[in-house]
């Protein structure tokens, strides 16, 4: 059983090969002698899928956050201003430290529950909330 088992996955990868070599796959092997192969290229360090997959936030905090260094024009009245830390859960400091920016989310016809806040001014540090305020994760970010 194990035998014609590899037997078979043996005759698929061969009958695999045979086509692309014969050009049956385009753009797999190269068309012509010398030519070198196609590599798939990654996407900028700084581009907003990896940003966003490096600092584990999805792609619109990302947007955000280049808007907080642009320093707008943000999409909602309530973007900047004060975050008052009612809930205890930043470090205690001074009224006005903290400010805050809504993070769009799709699909939804309010605000949504996902938020930056920052701290400082300019920003010295962020913290991402997608719970609206329950919980936050301190995220390091660099301009």
């Amino acid at each position: 059983m194990i035998r014609s088992r590899a037997l078979g996955v043996v005759a698929v990868v061969a009958a695999l090969a045979y086509a692309a070599i014969q050009g049956h796959f385009p753009g797999l092997l190269p068309t012509q002698p010398g030519q070198p192969v196609p590599t798939v290229s990654q996407p900028p360090a700084n581009s907003v899928d990896t940003r966003a997959a490096r600092f584990g936030v999805p792609r619109e905090a990302i947007h955000t956050l280049d808007l907080i260094f642009a320093g707008g024009p943000f999409p909602y009245r309530q973007d900047g201003t004060t975050f008052q830390n009612r809930e205890r859960l930043l470090p205690q400091k001074p009224l006005g430290f903290y400010r805050e920016y809504t993070i769009e989310t799709p699909g939804s016809s309010t605000r949504g529950a996902r938020r930056w806040v920052t701290g400082g001014d300019p920003p010295e540090v962020f913290y991402y909330t997608d719970d609206h305020y329950r919980s936050f994760r301190q995220i390091e970010v660099r301009p």
